[in-house]
């Protein structure tokens, strides 16, 4: 008798270009876990009714990517901390008394930065960039880590505003300094420079300029774009242009899997040696 294999996806519009199914089919192998995960092109007006009929189908669970995150959020019974402040959820898990909600973004860039590019954040001077959905998943877990200060950047400043009250007690709870600059205040003012530097714009997707000066720089900070592939090599060509160290968001990509892995199948996968298959994988497809 044939045992039934667990099956789980990533849900968005679009989807096709998503590495998912490759990263946890991967950790798959390595943990010894039996389980499917595909790919779903989910129509703009349908993502409840197909959240609803996967789980119905016996889905255990479901990443959710654009433009799907709030929505996710908003469907589910019970959510973590972290969707509650970002609004938004990457990762549904499917049980016997409902949905569960999680964010996993924000753990994901954290892992990234501090275990696989090996950088401290606790005690350092942050700079966000942005203030939408990417932003808002990321800061409770930047936060937690302690920095000495986090200033947010956006180009409606309001947003950016609201996102800092949003975060206000976290920030107070782990004493530290969170802030809104404003962009114009940020370009004029050349004495304000960063540790880690975090592009959460869309900028890199719309391949507008970069949305900062280089003066937010000092030597050797990290700069780190959460998109990876073309879209992110203007902001890493600057970065690097201006003696910064650049990284763009792959390893934000498969740690953000892992904690979703993790949630599901309760063991860690190592992210680490999948992360670089990955790069290794997609250095190869760009050389042909």
């Amino acid at each position: 008798m044939t045992a039934i294999t667990d099956s789980y996806c990533v849900a968005g519009n679009p989807v096709a270009h998503s590495r998912s199914p490759w990263i946890h089919a991967r950790f798959a192998q390595l943990t010894g876990q039996a389980l499917s995960y595909e790919r779903t092109l989910v129509a703009l007006d349908g993502f409840t009714a197909f959240v609803q009929n996967f789980a119905a189908a016996g889905g255990k669970g479901c990443n959710v990517t654009v433009p799907f995150k709030l929505q996710a959020a908003e469907l589910a019974i019970s959510a973590s901390e972290r969707v509650r402040l970002a609004g938004a959820a990457n990762t549904l898990i499917f049980s016997g008394s409902g949905i569960h909600a999680e964010n996993t973004d924000g753990l994901g860039l954290v892992a990234d930065i501090t275990r696989n590019a090996g950088v401290t954040i606790n005690g350092r001077d942050v700079l966000l960039l942005g203030a939408g959905g990417a932003a808002a998943g990321a800061l409770g877990s930047l936060l937690e880590e302690k920095p000495r200060r986090i200033v947010v950047v956006n180009r409606t400043y309001a947003k950016a505003q609201a996102l800092v009250e949003q975060h206000a007690n976290i920030a107070l709870l782990h004493k530290v300094e969170l802030q809104v600059i404003d962009k114009q205040a940020l370009e004029a003012d050349l004495t304000q420079n960063f540790d880690i530097i975090i592009n959460a714009t869309a900028s890199s997707l719309g391949g507008a300029e970069v949305p900062a000066p280089a003066s937010v720089l000092r030597a050797g900070s990290l700069a780190y774009d959460m998109m990876y592939g073309p879209a992110a090599k203007p902001f890493l060509d600057w970065a690097s242009a201006h003696g910064a160290v650049a990284r763009d968001g792959l390893g934000m990509l498969v740690e953000q899997a892992a904690e979703s892995f993790a949630l599901w199948r309760g063991v860690r996968p190592p992210s680490a040696q999948v992360l670089a298959e990955l790069r290794e994988l997609l250095q190869a497809t760009t050389a042909h």
